[in-house]
């Protein structure tokens, strides 16, 4: 299979490749996870997927359910991670929020929280849209 050429890059700015993104992705999403269930939230699913798209964590605590964008960033080279939720992304995950509360029955107030992990620290952005 052809490898799909690397993007432009500034100066300092490394690009990784493919699968190290992509754990880089799931490291900041096991983060995201821990982070829930240490205060008491069930975590319900991760990386749930329909044709819409994806959300990365979804966990539920007393008639609350949170939808959580995990956004990883190896250092602070493309901004803080959290700036790449635009009003774009936030549609989509309110229009994924409401298929999985469809699909699944589960019923609740819900949350949408950003978690931003930058080398290896968590923060969430509690009801961050």
């Amino acid at each position: 299979m052809p490898r799909r050429p690397a993007r432009p890059s500034g100066p300092g700015r490394a690009i990784l490749p493919a699968d190290a993104r992509r754990r880089v992705g799931s490291a900041g999403e096991d983060l995201a996870a821990d982070w829930y269930s240490a205060r008491g939230f069930e975590v319900l699913a991760r990386n749930w997927r329909c044709e819409l798209g994806e959300i990365d964590v979804v966990a539920a605590r007393d008639g609350l359910v949170v939808v959580c964008e995990v956004k990883s960033r190896t250092s602070g080279s493309f901004g803080v991670p959290a700036e790449a939720v635009g009003p774009d992304k936030q549609r989509r995950l309110r229009r994924l929020a409401a298929r999985y509360l469809a699909e699944t029955g589960r019923r609740g107030t819900v949350r949408f929280d950003v978690a931003s992990v930058r080398s290896g620290e968590l923060e969430v952005l509690q009801a961050a849209f």
